[in-house]
């Protein structure tokens, strides 16, 4: 991977830059991220709230977490070809526990009419799925075993520090986009456009979940993925299931390995050496 955008070209080769640096760099990416997210929220904010009946065929505007539920569940089940997402925290449309095929039941599980089979949990597998997450989703609740079920599903995962809204793109056709809590707008052609170009925006800056080279344990590399969000220590090892003290003692581990001094720099050394 290459070095953060901002860092110092006469900096020398294999040296950490500055905290202040780094940190300096990253917020200004999640600035112009931040941006472009909020833009298209805004922007189909007005156009949803505008929009009449000879506009459905564009948007549609859903408001009720049922409707919406249903709506996310039946974009991806009829998906053909490609499904791109967001996942963020907050998650009371499709909470976590409740999308694992061993979790339980969320009221939307069974069909309105109480026929057929109960709706499904396995993923669709005929699109090939790109999702990203953010720190927030990373602090949900069975958050990590959600995201280590898409990668068995050969699933592509990629993890952003900003907050992103909650988007789903299917087949390059549809999208559905979370403007603001409890109101979700369904997008089709022309606009479905500014969702995939934020999308892949984002896509482009984003960093892989779990890395499967190098010499590093899948624990390691996601108490790294983890750290880099931001959580802190204890919420990193709620999420892996073991004591801060753990979690304490392999950050510094990984620090030794790396030969560095501080969080921040092991941070940077994981990014250069795609550690993450």
């Amino acid at each position: 991977m290459s070095p953060v955008p901002g860092t110092p070209s006469q900096q020398p080769a294999g040296s950490a830059p500055s905290g202040p640096a780094l940190r300096a760099s990253l917020t200004e990416l999640q600035d112009h991220l931040r941006g472009a997210d909020a833009a298209l929220a805004r922007l189909l904010g007005q156009w949803g709230s505008g929009a009449g009946g000879s506009d459905d065929h564009i948007v549609r505007v859903l408001e009720s977490r049922e409707e919406q539920a249903r709506r996310v569940y039946d974009i991806e089940y009829a998906a053909r070809t490609t499904l791109w997402g967001f996942q963020s925290g907050a998650n009371t449309v499709a909470p976590v526990p409740t999308t694992l095929p061993d979790g339980p039941d969320g009221p939307d599980d069974q069909r309105p009419d109480g026929n057929g089979p109960p709706m499904r949990k396995d993923g669709n597998p005929d699109a090939s799925y790109r999702i990203v997450v953010d720190r927030d989703f990373l602090s949900e609740p069975a958050a990590l075993r959600a995201l280590d079920l898409r990668v068995e599903r050969g699933h592509l995962v990629r993890v952003v520090d900003q907050p992103l809204i909650k988007l789903l793109i299917a087949d390059g056709e549809t999208a559905m986009v979370q403007v603001e809590p409890g109101r979700s707008l369904e997008l089709r052609p022309p606009l479905v456009v500014l969702a995939i170009e934020l999308f892949e925006s984002v896509w482009r800056r984003s960093r892989p979940y779990l890395r499967e080279d190098g010499d590093l344990s899948p624990t390691d590399r996601r108490i790294l993925q983890l750290m880099l969000s931001g959580l802190t220590d204890a919420a990193t090892a709620h999420q892996l299931g073991t004591s801060p003290r753990t979690v304490q003692r392999r950050v510094r581990a990984l620090m030794d390995l790396a030969a560095v001094a501080s969080r921040v720099q092991l941070g940077w050394y994981a990014m250069r050496n795609n550690w993450v």
